[in-house]
């Protein structure tokens, strides 16, 4: 096992690495920016470095900084959370070549995955089933529209190097669809570096369900079971629960068979998450491979009982998976909610100091958190502040103690979406477990009317 390791990250994932880092004996190093000088993951490490300006590009970005602050701090590995760097092949593959095991995939892989159309590819040659589309680059507009026209419209398109719901366009007829093509394509070379985009056939009110992996570099693969992510704003998740209340037992196996064929085809080893959309006759189709630690993570934990950090660090260690797939029992329900700096009606980040935090308390609660009262929340970062995790027997008794510990978190100096959490674990849909990727569009956030 390591003795020592820097987290190439900030805040909440920093805190939560850095936990289980102590709980194993592993000194940790952390890095902050300026505008993260009194941030609690500063504080929490063994050690603590100033890696630059407050803007990533000067800090949680600054690839050559982060490894110069390794060489100084003698470490033997990096983790890098999510987020930033945690999927940049380039930054997996300058950390190899310097000597530092990163903690995560190789960089092969990493790349692949990191490409739409690639990562589309991979999975059609493993026999995992994709949404119908195109899986190559598009050419001109005018090619580009001639197939969406054979593929029909509603489609979806897709910046190729995209994430997090960036670069992401529905398109219902093709009076649309040339203003889409140069928007998303614009999208992408501005958030990617590349402007290729592909074309899928939109699935009407899909659900987002994923698959956790689990894989050493000695051939084992396995999987925790599946989240469902659906409950989404802007296409980035906001509610996520384990396991999902919409899939039958034969469904569930198929589905997470296909995400250990899928893992295994690549030679993946490390924490790695397969996503998946899932029509409304349980139909499922990849949609795309996470090569890092999910946020949304602590729901597998609190159903399996494993420490995915911990795993990781083993894996990346070159320990073997100590357990078969039949070891893995699946106990209980978990349900968690992101609670962002953002206005609830219109998702607009808030920033300010937090000059009141009151969290709710109990057995069944977990609290993974960046931030405390006084604590000031800049512009320069994702504006996710705290997780809240409700676990239990069953889906209906987390549903019961989520509304409550909801209707008794208060954070006040900024706006937060806890309204907006607040509403939604409480309308008869999410409780009858009717979740759709458009589940705030459909009961809500009305559209507009003309």
């Amino acid at each position: 096992m390591f003795r020592k390791i820097l987290i190439a990250n900030r805040g909440e994932i920093a805190l939560r690495v850095i936990r289980t880092c102590k709980r194993l004996g592993i000194r940790t190093v952390a890095i902050y920016s300026e505008a993260d000088h009194d941030a609690l993951h500063r504080w929490a490490a063994d050690e603590a470095y100033l890696v630059g300006g407050p803007r990533v590009a000067e800090s949680y970005l600054n690839a050559e900084r982060i490894l110069e602050i390794a060489r100084e701090a003698s470490v033997e590995a990096i983790h890098p959370g999510y987020g930033f760097l945690s999927e940049n092949a380039e930054f997996a593959r300058r950390c190899e070549e310097a000597g530092f095991v990163f903690i995560g995939p190789d960089p092969g892989v990493i790349e692949k995955m990191g490409s739409k159309i690639e990562a589309r590819k991979a999975m059609i040659e493993a026999g995992v089933p994709v949404v119908p589309g195109i899986a190559e680059a598009l050419p001109g507009l005018e090619e580009s529209a001639e197939l969406a026209r054979r593929i029909g419209y509603p489609v979806m398109l897709k910046a190729s190097a995209g994430g997090g719901g960036i670069g992401m366009k529905r398109v219902d007829g093709e009076a649309q669809f040339a203003a889409a093509f140069e928007e998303t394509s614009r999208r992408a070379r501005q958030y990617f570096g590349s402007g290729e985009v592909y074309l899928e056939k939109w699935i009407e009110k899909p659900r987002h369900i994923e698959v956790q992996i689990l894989a050493d570099r000695h051939g084992n693969t396995v999987h925790l079971w599946e989240r469902e992510c659906s409950i989404q704003r802007r296409h980035q998740k906001i509610v996520e629960e384990a396991p999902s209340p919409f899939l039958d037992e034969d469904t569930r196996r198929r589905l997470c068979e296909s995400a250990v064929r899928a893992a295994k085809s690549l030679g993946y080893s490390n924490a790695g998450t397969i996503e998946f959309l899932v029509d409304q006759d349980r139909n499922f189709y990849f949609l795309e491979m996470n090569t890092r630690l999910q946020v949304e993570h602590p729901v597998t934990e609190q159903i399996t009982g494993l420490d995915m950090v911990e795993w990781q660090l083993r894996i990346a260690a070159g320990e073997r998976l100590p357990f078969r797939q039949e070891d893995i029992i699946r106990e209980g329900h978990a349900i968690e909610t992101r609670i962002y700096a953002e206005h609830p009606e219109t998702f607009f980040p808030s920033s300010g100091t937090i000059a009141k935090l009151t969290l709710p308390r109990g057995d069944r609660i977990r609290i993974e958190r960046g931030v405390m009262e006084g604590s000031v929340v800049t512009p320069y970062y994702d504006p996710m502040l705290i997780k809240l995790i409700v676990s239990g027997k069953d889906r209906a008794g987390c549903i019961r103690d989520l509304q409550a510990a909801l209707a008794n978190f208060t954070v006040e100096g900024i706006h937060t979406n806890l309204p907006l959490l607040g509403r939604i674990v409480r309308h008869p849909a999410f409780e009858s477990g009717t979740l759709t990727t458009s589940f705030l569009e459909d009961h809500l956030i009305p559209k507009p009317t003309a």
